[in-house]
């Protein structure tokens, strides 16, 4: 389990590194303790990128379901300076 003070987790290098464990186990080659390594890494590594995934997701459901009852809006010049700033 992640602990609060990690960074999030990078998906692409978790995929990235989660394919490499798999060309390595498939080769075949490697001793059954270095093998049953890689494939708890390559289980945890899974986990990382379902629930990277997962709350994509959600983020996804959530501006779709909030933007889809949406009602236009007449443009303001303080609409626009509220985006650039961030606000």
């Amino acid at each position: 389990m992640d602990k609060p003070d990690e960074k999030p987790v990078d998906f692409e290098s978790s995929l990235a590194e989660l394919e490499v464990l798999v060309e390595r186990l498939e080769q075949g080659d490697l001793a059954l303790d270095e093998a049953l390594k890689c494939f708890e890494r390559g289980v945890a590594l899974t986990r990382q990128c379902q629930g990277a995934l997962k709350a994509a997701q959600q983020k996804v459901e959530i501006l779709l379901s909030s933007t889809a009852n949406a009602e236009p809006e007449p443009f303001s010049e303080n609409a626009e300076a509220a985006l650039t700033s961030g606000e």
